[in-house]
């Protein structure tokens, strides 16, 4: 019942081997590729063989004479553990089930010797063991068939491996082994029955067990390479108080081991139990100094390994500073924005100042503001003062020009209101009721600006009689500004204009400016005022 499982084993493990060593074959006619690694210099410590495995069956058991067949379904199994490049022990078993006549197990232990070269390792071994023979029988004659019992075994042969050059050497195929297999069994007292069962009696069989399949290696006989150890420092410059981080890379570490860091400088402080450490640099001073590390997974030589990592500490560079101001140039009391920017190398705080040869600035960080309240044309120099916290300083300076105000616009008249006299044809220069309006506005104007004056200019239709007209309306109008209004008479000055209508016009002077073509001067001492009031008449 076990022959058709057998039967599919062997025939893949066959075929995985001839496919294998077509492959092989292949690779080495179409390939120049770096060749693999030789497995001679360092072979492997344990090696586990499953494979496929032929029984040629050579003996009989008497003294009934029947003769066992050979088995061609099994499987064979081994591990080897070698304690040298070439000296192990070897445990195997062998299955052979039950096949025409009869079936065979064996286990077995024993050295086994091995001569590794470029890919291929030739090997030779000696097993003693037990092995569990069943049969045979004598089918179509009699059913003769023994029970499976154990006996003594001895196996000796050899054969050839091929390290795979797949996943790091780590798989091989057998190609072949070739061992002869003697077996002792003894099945009790000889009783042959007349038409079959059991008959009894002793074999000495032994016979030819050819084997091929897959290989897998474990370790290596050559101590692993030693733990090489390398460090580097991050930043390798830096400032005093400026943290450094020391990184080690340790190779050739065993995975199955913890690893110990240890760290020492020669400057500062160090700090770290990983790969990774950091030192203080406060207290140091300009120099070189180094870190060094140690790793270790064991006190023999190997498996321990240091480094040193160097780094520089810098003095401490002074800050720079650079100074603007916007706008460049300003009007006497207007305000202009001061901008410095300081730069630390090392990135030190900043404390900001401003000084000034005129007006004065605020501000105490990167921005002021220079106020030209109080300064004189011409160019202010502001200097822009940076201090970083180990008190070393820079300056620089901006300007800026302050414009002279430029000269006040010359004062210039105005006109006001007219008066209109041509309504009182009787009294053609009186002022009346509806001038009030006018010269009350006149009035007020003169009295918000005490320095002005006003100029009345009196003028006469062309079909008015009297060449006085003009002069007569003029001071007029004065009278009642000086009398009904209290205007000072040295304020107001009287002209008789050519305009061809009955006004007096009114002409505001601000100190400082100049009348033009006010008309021509009126002696006011040849001008008789004219009362506003009428004189009253009795009826006869």
């Amino acid at each position: 019942m076990f022959s058709r499982p057998f039967r599919k084993l062997g025939r893949s493990v066959l075929a995985a081997s001839v496919i294998s060593l077509g492959v092989m074959s292949l690779g080495a006619q179409t390939t120049a590729a770096t060749p693999a690694p030789p497995a001679g210099p360092n072979p492997s410590r344990v090696d586990v063989f499953l494979g496929y495995s032929y029984f040629g069956a050579h003996g009989t058991v008497k003294p009934a004479n029947i003769a066992y067949s050979s088995i061609d379904i099994g499987a064979i199994g081994s591990g080897a553990y070698y304690f040298n490049k070439y000296v192990g022990g070897e445990v195997s078993f062998a299955a052979h089930p039950d096949g025409k006549n009869d079936g065979l197990f064996i286990a077995a232990a024993g050295p086994i010797f091995r001569a590794p070269m470029q890919n291929f390792t030739l090997f030779a071994h000696g097993l003693v063991g037990a092995a569990k023979l069943g049969g045979p029988n004598n089918e179509g004659v009699f059913l003769y068939h023994e029970p499976y019992r154990w006996g003594p075994s001895l196996t000796a042969g050899g054969g050839m491996d091929y390290d795979l050059p797949f996943f790091n050497h780590r798989f091989g195929l057998r190609l072949f082994q070739a061992d002869y297999v003697y077996v002792h069994e003894s099945y009790g007292p000889y009783t042959p029955p007349p038409t079959g069962g059991v008959m009894g009696g002793r074999t000495n069989l032994g016979g030819a067990q050819l084997s091929t399949g897959l290989l897998v290696h474990f370790g290596h006989i050559v101590p692993p390479p030693p733990v090489l150890y390398a460090c580097t420092a991050s930043p390798m410059t830096a400032y005093p108080g400026d943290p450094i981080t020391i990184t080690g890379t340790a190779t050739n570490l065993n995975p199955k081991k913890d690893a110990t860091y240890t760290w020492t400088t020669d400057g500062g402080t160090i700090a770290g139990t990983s790969s990774t450490a950091n030192v203080d640099t406060k207290t140091l001073s300009a120099g070189s100094y180094n870190a060094k590390g140690h790793v270790s997974q064991g006190i023999k030589v190997g498996q321990f390994a240091d480094c040193v990592a160097p780094f520089t500490v810098k003095a401490f560079e002074p800050p720079t500073v650079t100074c603007s101001a916007s706008p460049s140039s300003v009007r006497p009391g207007d305000s202009s924005t001061i901008t410095a920017s300081g730069v630390s190398p090392q990135n030190r705080p900043l404390t900001y100042s401003y000084s000034a040869t005129s007006g004065s600035v605020s501000g105490s960080d990167a921005t002021a503001t220079l106020s030209t309240a109080g300064a004189g044309p011409g160019t202010i120099t502001v200097t822009c003062n940076v201090v970083d916290d180990k008190g070393q300083t820079a300056s620089a300076t901006t300007s800026v020009d302050v414009s002279a105000p430029p000269a006040p616009p010359a004062p210039t008249t105005s006109a006001l209101c007219s008066i209109n006299f041509g309504r009182d044809k009787r009294r053609p220069a009186r002022v009346d009721n509806e001038a009030k309006a006018c010269l009350d506005d006149v009035a007020l104007n003169l009295q918000r600006t005490s320095d002005a004056k006003v100029i009345l200019t009196g003028n006469k239709a062309g079909n008015e009689k009297g060449g006085k007209l003009a002069a007569e309306r003029a001071i007029n109008t004065k009278a009642y500004l000086v009398t009904e209004k209290g205007i000072d008479p040295s304020r107001i000055s009287v002209y008789t204009g050519s305009a061809d209508d009955t006004t007096v016009t009114t002409t505001l002077v601000p100190a400082g400016a100049t009348a033009s073509d006010a008309g021509t001067p009126v002696d006011e001492s040849a001008i008789k005022v004219q009362p506003r009031t009428a004189r009253k008449h009795h009826k006869k």
